[in-house]
């Protein structure tokens, strides 16, 4: 247990550190690069981790080994713009979305730019260094529904924000990004479907994310309807089809969790207890 607390507070200090670093590298770039900046804001944030883990943590970042997470990263990325497509299909279909045509492709590399920092960023925070934190101490499970609360949570003060827009981002963004790294123990798959969701609503779909203002986007469409498929002021991330989606892969993922004997049980469980008890001393002749 004392091993288990120790690595939960090393993992803090790691967690300070990065955020001092986006704290002080944001503003400077962005002023000075405009969106494109954003991309040298998300790989600050991926130096400032694997820093921090060496330095600080004394482990190396094996959620980071390019080997690994380059090709998760890729297939996260080709999931994340199949989710937030297959919502808006659904909502075409069930008549919340009719789709008008071409749009402008002017924003897409600025929005991908900014989707990466915003996705690098939030997953190294939430799921690289919280996830961790929490799950030595509570054990996955309780890893998974504290970084989900707090994940809603923190998109509480967006505007157009209801208590049903923090349920539907603690679920559909919360859960399954937690579940996407407690099943691979890397962080490619969590920030690829981060990234490829944030880029297809803002950039493709031109929607409102997260109640941000909507910008014109790759394809242009309307969107009609009632709150509970539309999103409201929130946005589809806030809709009934988006949050069905985000469950589906989520139990999908925590099923492989679960299967692979991925679990780890909180720090006051007796399996931790055994585990760390000293060996007896063999008896005397």
């Amino acid at each position: 247990m004392l091993l288990r607390l120790k690595q939960s507070g090393l993992a803090f200090l790691n967690l300070l550190f990065v955020a001092l670093a986006i704290a002080g590298v944001q503003p400077l770039v962005r002023r000075a690069l405009g969106d494109q900046g954003a991309l040298v804001v998300g790989a600050v944030v991926l130096v400032a981790y694997a820093l921090g883990a060496r330095l600080l943590e004394r482990r190396a970042p094996s959620e980071l080994a390019p080997r690994t997470e380059t090709p998760r990263f890729l297939g996260g990325l080709a999931i994340g713009i199949a989710l937030f497509s297959g919502v808006m299909g659904v909502l075409w279909v069930l008549g919340a979305y009719e789709p008008s045509g071409l749009g402008t492709l002017s924003r897409l590399p600025g929005g991908l730019a900014l989707a990466f920092a915003v996705g690098v960023a939030e997953e190294v925070l939430f799921r690289g260094l919280l996830f961790r934190i929490v799950e030595r101490l509570a054990g996955t499970w309780g890893a998974l529904l504290v970084g989900a609360a707090l994940f809603g949570l923190a998109h509480g003060k967006n505007p157009g924000a209801t208590l049903w827009s923090d349920l539907a981002i603690a679920v559909e963004a919360g859960l399954l990004l937690g579940a996407a790294f407690a099943a691979t123990r890397g962080l490619g798959l969590p920030i690829g479907i981060h990234v490829g969701w944030n880029f297809t609503e803002g950039s493709v779909f031109g929607v409102t994310a997260s109640g941000a203002h909507a910008v014109p986007g790759a394809v242009a469409g309307v969107l009609e309807g009632p709150a509970f498929l539309t999103g409201g002021a929130f946005g589809p991330e806030n809709s009934a089809p988006a949050v069905a989606l985000c469950l589906l892969l989520a139990v999908w993922l925590l099923r492989s969790v679960v299967r692979h004997g991925r679990v780890e049980p909180p720090c006051w469980s007796r399996a931790v207890r055994l585990a760390t008890r000293p060996a007896a001393a063999p008896p005397s002749a």
